[in-house]
């Protein structure tokens, strides 16, 4: 039985009557880009393969950046552990078991340079995911480029910074909702003017995909988050042509193939239409929607992990023809651990078959035009706009977040999902059909236990032989102007060059602003 109930049995011509004249395919590159946001796309550049890694401390995480280079990806992408995603240090009491388990713990400048040794940062474009704490490791990441005499105009690269996504379906928020905004405008404000080359959010669907949204609400929930950035922006006197240009998207590339095409798609026409005639944006690449996508963890599964591999596949193409900028293909064994060497590789290949084998690149946007295809646009498209009228019903998103309501829309949808798989309704192969009794191991990552200890002894090391008066004057400047409303941005710089860690700088922001509490939905 089709997992994809959405989907018409058969597409025709008469499925097209509703695409407007306003809505003609048009070509790509050009407004409202649903075909692509560039002319020959893939023809002209190849997306960037930007594998999804960290691990342990920096040195283990350093070697696995090196190996995926050697291996031909063309980007990274860092995966922080829990206590460096909510400003604890890693000898913290909240931190305890949880040092360099699902990322790499990163506590200092000494740290980021462990993490980026031998890494040429001018020539090498970096995405970090991080939200919570993003200003902390951006300011780690420019002062580690000035360290190593390395122009910071050169840096090029993404950092999350999407805090919103957080209180919607991941969980790692520090500070209250009204507050972390701010933080993120400063931030905006602050790379505009220093870092052109750097993407200063990267507006996160994945996230909520992963939590049980359906396709049309990843859409609808990020773009609305995007516009709420977007005004925050504005309303801090930013001019949207400037910071705009430099916004970004992260989306999940799921396991329906033909609507997870169609959701890219109506994506980049639905936000091109609100940058240009909400927002009033004047300039082509302001209206572009550019986005980096992953492939379904949540849809990777313990039982015959050797299935993710066509898992991936799949959608990774889902991915390609829906025209994103950038890719990660997730480890067929990330189900149970961390991916090993030799699962990195196979996902890593994975997009090297696509790219090379498939024939993907010999025409630009090989589904425009299909009845399927353009009919599931267009469905996705309406049914964003509905939850958008909902959204300002409510009062806008920030208050549709404080109430629960976009938790609980996600929560209703993962309800039915897995209630459709138990009931057998739809299936999920190895796991409620084609099974299999005997399940034989696999190798899998660990984590070094002894990493916890020598990290503590690192960070412990580090504050006995820095220079306590700078230090603590740089401390004070970051609650100076948390209080005053002046851009954290430099004071951030500063305490991070002065051997501030990221747990001392978090904690002062929290004596300012407080920790956010969530509100119980029933």
């Amino acid at each position: 039985m089709p997992n994809n109930s959405r989907s018409k049995p058969v597409y025709s011509a008469e499925d097209l009557a509703a695409f407007s004249p306003d809505r003609d395919l048009g070509f790509p590159g050009e407004f409202p880009f649903t075909r692509g946001i560039q002319p020959t796309m893939y023809r002209g550049r190849l997306w960037t393969m930007r594998q999804y890694a960290g691990m342990g401390d920096a040195e283990e995480s350093n070697h696995r950046y090196k190996f995926l280079l050697d291996q031909g990806t063309a980007g990274l992408s860092v995966a922080f552990d829990l206590p460096t995603q909510i400003g604890y240090d890693s000898d913290s009491p909240m931190s305890l078991g949880e040092v360099g388990k699902v990322g790499v713990a990163i506590d200092s400048i000494e740290d980021m340079q462990r993490l980026f040794a031998g890494i040429p940062l001018d020539r090498i474009s970096t995405s970090m995911t991080i939200n919570a704490t993003a200003s902390i490791l951006l300011a780690l990441y420019v002062a580690l480029a000035r360290r190593t005499g390395i122009s910071i105009g050169k840096l090029s690269g993404t950092i999350q910074n999407d805090i919103l996504k957080e209180y919607i379906a991941r969980g790692t928020y520090i500070y209250p909702v009204r507050h972390a905004m701010r933080i993120v405008t400063d931030l905006f404000a602050w790379a505009g003017e220093h870092l052109p080359e750097w993407n200063n959010i990267s507006i996160s669907g994945y996230h909520m995909r992963e939590a049980g949204s359906t396709a049309a609400q990843e859409v609808a929930f990020t773009l609305a988050n995007g516009i709420t950035y977007v005004q925050a922006a504005i309303d801090a006197g930013l001019d949207v042509d400037l910071f705009a240009p430099r916004l970004s998207f992260f989306f999940n590339a799921h396991n329906s193939f033909l609507e997870e095409i169609a959701k890219f798609r109506a994506a980049r026409r639905i936000w091109a239409r609100i940058m240009r005639d909400r927002f009033g944006a004047k300039i082509p690449r302001s209206w572009m929607l550019r986005f980096h996508t992953q492939t379904a963890g949540s849809t990777l599964t313990a039982q015959q992990p050797e299935n993710n591999i066509v898992r991936t596949a799949i959608q990774a193409m889902a991915a390609v023809l829906g025209g994103t900028q950038s890719l990660h293909t997730n480890g067929y064994d990330e189900a149970l651990a961390l991916p090993t060497e030799e699962a990195a590789r196979i996902a890593l290949r994975t997009q090297q078959i696509v790219a090379c084998e498939s024939g993907v690149l010999n025409t630009v946007d090989p589904a425009a035009g299909s009845f399927c295809i353009e009919s599931l646009t267009t469905q996705i498209e309406r049914d964003v706009q509905t939850y958008f009228d909902r959204i300002e019903k409510l009062g806008g998103m920030l208050r549709a977040i404080e109430r629960g309501w976009v938790q609980q829309e996600i929560q209703n949808a993962a309800y039915e999902y897995q209630r459709a798989i138990d009931a057998g309704q739809a299936t999920v192969v190895g796991v409620n059909r084609f099974t299999r009794e005997d399940e034989p191991p696999i190798p899998t990552q660990r984590i070094d236990e002894a990493l916890e200890r020598k990290q503590i002894d690192r960070v412990r090391a580090l504050r006995a032989r820095r220079d306590s008066a700078k230090w603590q004057a740089s401390l004070e400047s970051v609650r100076d102007r948390a209080r005053t409303g002046a851009n954290l941005m430099p004071a951030i710089l500063e305490a991070v060059e002065s051997y501030a860690t990221v747990g001392e700088i978090a904690s002062t922001l929290r004596e300012v602003f407080g920790e956010y509490q969530e509100s119980v939905t029933v």
